[in-house]
């Protein structure tokens, strides 16, 4: 279908925006650049708000005219053109998986590296299936028991970002957690080894050379985490960082403001206030074999 208007997925948003920056940075007008380009005025509002398509020949053409000559911007400029209208693995959960879940997806496919506080629980790149779906079942619990089994096939698939290699080349995502020592001890009474299974996962993952995995312990000192969970997610140059935040009802994306700053600074007083890395795997450790039965 030709003619189908592009949906204006996040890859394509963002690429809109920075499309954006760069004209007004030029001080061009939407009018004077469709002339140069031999466009309507249109088709390039259209580009801009994510509503339509546009090639990577046209993008490299765009940041010629806005006089942004950069190889790195270039790059990114003209794959996030390519790969705007690509279809993640996630369309196949496309009856379950909202908006919100789409784009943090889309995200995490596409990110360098990522830095979690997870104060509560373990997080999802972590889970295993199990786990994924009794946390799953009592966060979502309004959803019938086939979107949580969906839900947690979700949250599974995801994790090869932390295993093999990505689009393009690109190494898996390096990601680095800080989690609680109360976690380590949660319980499910209906499965009464399914922590130990989880704090196993949590090891094997532990000795993977893209992975950090820090433990608060119990007796720490005060430190951002208590203000719940956020993840801090890098890209390549000249993409920005993005911070997430969520709730029950769901999560927040905050992206290129001064709250980045202040919630990096959060995630070093977090890590400041956490056991070494060695340390952090002797508490999972000891926790598994004496307190998961």
């Amino acid at each position: 279908m030709p003619n189908q208007p592009a949906q204006p997925t996040l890859r394509r948003r963002r690429l809109g925006e920075a499309l954006r920056k760069y004209r007004n940075q030029a001080g061009m007008s939407l009018d004077r650049v469709a002339e140069v380009m031999g466009w309507d005025r249109t088709k390039l509002s259209k580009i801009e708000n994510a509503k339509a398509h546009i090639r990577p020949v046209e993008a490299s053409k765009l940041l010629g005219i806005y006089g942004v000559d950069a190889p790195d911007i270039l790059m990114a400029i003209e794959a996030l053109a390519r790969d705007a209208a690509k279809k993640g693995w996630w369309t196949t959960y496309a009856s379950v998986v909202d908006a919100h879940v789409k784009d943090y997806l889309s995200l995490e496919s596409d990110a360098e590296s990522t830095r979690i506080c997870s104060p509560n629980l373990i997080p999802g790149l972590f889970q295993t299936g199990p786990y994924a779906r009794e946390i799953i079942a009592a966060s979502s619990f309004w959803r019938p028991a086939d979107e949580v089994t969906a839900f947690a096939e979700v949250r599974k698939a995801r994790q090869a970002v932390l295993t093999t290699r990505r689009e393009g080349g690109r190494p898996p995502l390096n990601f680095w957690a800080v989690i609680h020592e109360a976690v380590l001890h949660q319980r499910f009474a209906a499965h009464p080894t399914l922590m130990r299974d989880q704090l196993r996962h949590l090891l094997d993952m532990s000795g993977l050379p893209n992975i950090t995995i820090q433990i608060l312990p119990m007796a720490m000192a005060p430190n951002p985490a208590m203000m719940g969970l956020f993840e801090i997610v890098r890209f390549p140059s000249p993409w920005p960082t993005v911070v997430v935040t969520e709730n029950v009802v769901g999560g927040q994306f905050v992206e290129g403001t001064e709250h980045v700053a202040m919630l990096e600074g959060a995630f070093d007083r977090t890590v400041a206030a956490a056991l070494p890395v060695d340390q952090s795997r002797e508490i999972i450790k000891k926790t598994m074999e004496t307190d998961s039965s």
